[in-house]
């Protein structure tokens, strides 16, 4: 709490997050474009481990859908299926306005954070949620297959009844401060699975009995997804040691 003069109390944090610097939010909107720069599985799997981390509850947003045709976003839709079972999914393109609506619902009474791929659209949404807001966006670019920078800090911004963080996209996540024996307590996909494995303690990698790896087999669990897990996990894993 503070006035014109001073800061009168420190509240207590209820979460908060590094990278982006923000505390006390409802939840986060992960924004992943479908092309411009093009849809990657292993980002989002970064990002939903590294929110996990965190606790704050996740939504995912696909943008830029009217640029992939009808049989590729079908495609893109039967995996992200997979993820609607714990974590919502919007489909949205901000020129046509497909989407803006939930996405305003959303909003009302919390504090949001936009997080995603630099050029997957955050800005661009906050556009057309209040066109007079006129952030700054900018074009993809085409050597470097990915979105420039245009969001400089993070800043919130009062809109629809609540209150929305606008920051800047990432170019690269890293797991600094995880461990590679506990990663997969961030996976609610497989935290459900745990206490079905042979061993206590099973980090689904290479212990035999695992059921999370049945389940892959099966393909209960989305194959792609636990490829990823595998590469997160041994990225962990390979870290020097911080002292």
């Amino acid at each position: 709490m503070f006035d014109v003069d001073a800061i009168k109390e420190v509240l207590p944090r209820r979460n908060e997050m590094i990278r982006p610097a923000i505390a006390n939010v409802d939840y986060i909107l992960i924004v992943n474009s479908c092309k411009q720069p093009d849809f990657s599985f292993l980002l989002l799997d970064r990002f939903l481990a590294l929110i996990a981390k965190s606790e704050i509850p996740a939504i995912i947003i696909i943008t830029k859908t009217d640029l992939m045709n009808a049989l590729e976003l079908n495609i893109l839709k039967q995996k992200l299926a997979y993820y609607q079972r714990f974590c919502p999914v919007f489909y949205t393109a901000s020129l046509s306005l497909l989407g803006i609506e939930a996405i305003k619902d959303l909003i009302y009474k919390k504090i949001i954070v936009l997080s995603g791929q630099t050029g997957a659209g955050k800005s661009s949404i906050l556009n057309a949620i209040d066109p007079k807001l006129n952030l700054k966006t900018d074009t993809i670019s085409v050597a470097l297959g990915r979105g420039k920078h245009t969001t400089r800090h993070v800043e919130l911004i009062n809109i629809c009844g609540g209150w929305i963080a606008d920051t800047p996209g990432f170019s690269k996540l890293d797991f600094e401060g995880f461990e590679a024996r506990t990663f997969n307590t961030l996976y609610p996909d497989f935290v459900r699975f745990r206490d079905e494995c042979r061993f206590n303690g099973c980090t689904h990698t290479n212990e035999p009995g695992c059921r999370v790896k049945e389940l892959v087999q099966s393909k209960d669990i989305l194959p792609e997804r636990y490829e990823n897990y595998l590469r997160l996990y041994e990225e962990i894993k390979s870290q020097k040691p911080i002292y």
